[in-house]
């Protein structure tokens, strides 16, 4: 099966599709079904099976380098990073930043758990 085969983007739905498409790849890289060292389909190839423009799939491989989940070789194309995902370690170093944060600023182990819970109600799409 093809990445594209694989992604489902909803139009006129947030997130934006570039955002779309970055969320699907970081969940096939969780899922294992995009391996470390697996090459991606270029921006043009992918954005024309997923009939979308250019620009949305080159946003989306543009953060997920950014992010650390591909890296791209120049002429030799986009590959899922060797690290593989690294959106779990950077979202835990978040956690452990905003835990400082709250203690820092006097709040108790509850309160900030609280706050995290009323965080994750405020945004419900996630």
């Amino acid at each position: 099966m093809t990445l594209a085969a694989s992604i489902v983007l909803q139009p006129n739905i947030a997130p934006a599709l570039y955002e779309q498409l970055r969320l699907q790849i970081i969940a096939q890289v969780r899922a294992g079904e995009l391996p470390s060292g697996a090459r991606l389909p270029t921006v043009r190839a992918l954005a024309a099976d997923l009939e979308i423009a250019p620009h949305t799939v080159a946003r989306a491989y543009k953060e997920l380098e950014a992010g650390g989940v591909i890296v791209t070789r120049g002429k030799q194309g986009s590959f899922i990073a060797e690290t593989g995902d690294v959106t779990r370690e950077q979202a835990q170093r978040a956690a452990v930043e905003y835990v400082r944060a709250a203690r820092a600023l006097g709040f108790d182990d509850a309160a900030t758990r609280a706050m995290v819970d009323a965080a994750l109600r405020v945004d419900p799409a996630h």
